[in-house]
């Protein structure tokens, strides 16, 4: 959500972030309905002083006798107890236009950001790590897969399209995944580790920005809990219509949970394989901070995705978004790629962003300064830390072997109880 009072005291300045979304200047209208609305304020405040002064001076006219005055001050009341609630229902009106107009609008690129219209407008940072080089031409994970135990035509007939059963060593592969990425980032990163609800209700959706913009993107239940594309938004949320003292922040949580998208805007996109699903598994990273502290901790975030890829051993890029291609409430987003060999390419595995204060303002999250009496709203930043099964697809595809088989990255094989190898299955999974 965006400052009003910051529009005000430089349009120019929101339309120009506004144009490097591809979207139309919008702070004259914005405007507009702000003075609309802070006019009808001043005619209530002084409506309602009329109205207390009116109906002392009844009194004082009764008590001198003076029934004309009287019956005129009571006239006078009773005109303005019938025409404040109309203007207070108007203003209500106007501040509920203002802030749907507000919070329709996405946050706007902080200035190092690229321009472009799309992901060919993005910018390389580095690349890390050493592509593999086979003796035999690398397969795709949805290839390798089944022999592992990625049912697809299981998940399928029980569920529908994307999603998928996971069984035997497939199935360990993804639990350690999962619990490698939560034990890196709370043993030697200092995340801290939580177990949030995977069901919220509308505020906490509306807090990190997917409402009321991205309904059709989410599942909700029949009795109106959403649940969570992601855990940044229950870990986010965590901080709602608190006020935090500076001396506690940053705050970093961590959390391994199953996420829910119905991937309404990636129709035909990634239908094969174990890409793209409407549930999957991801150990998400936020941090809550001061304005002050979120360019650095932007950077440390995005550094800590990028130690679990390298203790991993997948060769990876990191990419930062040009205005055109980062999310709705992002000001700066680096992505992490990883290098994918049977597809021969890069693969989004992470994205991290600073949303500087622009969630914090719709959650009404603020924190009191040292020494001061005014609140400030925090900074708040997202991260993946992985995403768990893009990262099981870069193990399988980057340590396939020529039998079939899947060497375990060596920093993973004591979450697998030592174990080296990931062997197929030497007939096909019972349907």
């Amino acid at each position: 959500m965006h400052d009003i009072r910051s529009i005000r005291d430089d349009p120019d300045a929101f339309d120009r972030g506004l144009a490097r979304r591809g979207l139309a200047p919008m702070a004259a209208e914005l405007a507009a309905l702000d003075e609309r609305r802070r006019a009808l304020i001043t005619e209530i405040q002084a409506g309602q002083a009329r109205r207390n002064e009116a109906s002392k001076a009844i009194g004082a006219a009764k008590a001198s006798k003076d029934e004309a005055a009287a019956q005129a001050l009571m006239a006078e009341v009773a005109q303005l107890k019938e025409r404040l609630p109309a203007l207070e229902a108007e203003e209500k009106e106007a501040g509920d236009a203002l802030t749907a107009r507000l919070a329709a609008l996405p946050n706007l690129p902080h200035p190092d950001v690229p321009e472009g219209e799309d992901e060919d407008g993005n910018a390389l940072v580095h690349e890390r790590g050493t592509r593999p080089d086979f003796a035999f031409a690398p397969a795709e994970h949805d290839a390798i897969g089944p022999a592992l135990g990625l049912d697809f035509e299981t998940g399928a007939a029980m569920s529908g399209a994307r999603f998928t059963l996971l069984r035997g060593p497939a199935a360990r592969l993804h639990r350690a995944l999962g619990q490698f990425m939560l034990d890196v980032l709370s043993g030697d990163h200092g995340y801290e580790q939580c177990s949030p609800p995977l069901l919220v209700r509308d505020e906490a959706v509306f807090g990190t920005g997917q409402l009321p913009k991205f309904a059709e993107d989410l599942f909700r239940t029949n009795d109106g809990r959403w649940l969570i594309p992601t855990a940044e938004v229950s870990l986010t949320n965590i901080v709602r219509e608190k006020i935090l003292s500076e001396e506690e922040l940053p705050f970093r949580f961590t959390a391994l949970t199953p996420c829910f998208r119905s991937e309404a805007g990636a129709a035909g996109r990634d239908t094969r394989g174990f890409i793209r699903q409407h549930q999957f598994e991801k150990v998400e990273m936020v941090s809550i901070t001061t304005p002050e502290q979120s360019e650095a901790e932007h950077e440390r975030m995005t550094a800590c995705a990028e130690d679990i890829l390298t203790r991993l051993g997948l060769p990876f890029r990191r990419m930062k978004l040009c205005s055109g291609d980062m999310g709705f409430t992002a000001a700066r987003t680096y992505d992490l790629e990883v290098w994918l060999p049977g597809q021969g390419r890069y693969r989004e595995i992470s994205s991290c962003s600073t949303c500087t204060d622009f969630q914090a303002r719709r959650m009404n999250a603020r924190y009191r300064p040292a020494g001061e009496k005014a609140t400030r709203f925090v900074h708040t930043l997202n991260g993946s830390g992985l995403a768990v099964g893009r990262t099981l697809v870069a193990v399988i595809e980057n340590y396939q072997q020529a039998d079939g088989a899947v060497a375990v990255p060596e920093a993973l094989q004591p979450w697998l109880r030592g174990l080296s190898r990931l062997e197929p299955a030497t007939g096909k999974l019972p349907a």
